[in-house]
């Protein structure tokens, strides 16, 4: 019987490794420049949860407006502005002031 307790433990052990779901991805830093009345590139691998860091270098003020209304960022000239993507999707986005000014995220879920 006692070696049985040992293997026992063993197989116990491997069983709830094996079970056990993979720690999800740690949220990400993103950045996307307004320069020049254009954004810039917009990050490939964004995932719900992750952070934007959205900058604009212009002197004009801008915005980054979702058409779904997930999120509503105002750009003064020269400021920094930080949201946390709460929605996955392809989201489009605009400038409020500016409306040839255009972008979609694509958000997956974590």
């Amino acid at each position: 019987m006692r070696a049985q307790r040992p293997l026992a433990l063993i197989a116990s052990t491997a069983a709830s490794l094996l079970l056990s779901t993979p720690a999800a991805a740690a949220p990400q830093n993103h950045v996307i420049v307004v320069d020049k009345m254009k954004f810039g590139s917009v990050p490939a691998k964004i995932r719900k949860g992750d952070t934007i860091q959205w900058i604009n270098r212009d002197i004009f003020r801008h915005t980054a407006t979702a058409a779904n209304k997930s999120f509503d960022v105002d750009l003064p000239p020269r400021a920094r502005k930080r949201m946390t993507v709460r929605t996955s999707g392809s989201i489009a986005f605009t400038c409020k002031y500016h409306p040839g000014m255009r972008g979609i995220l694509r958000v997956a879920a974590r």
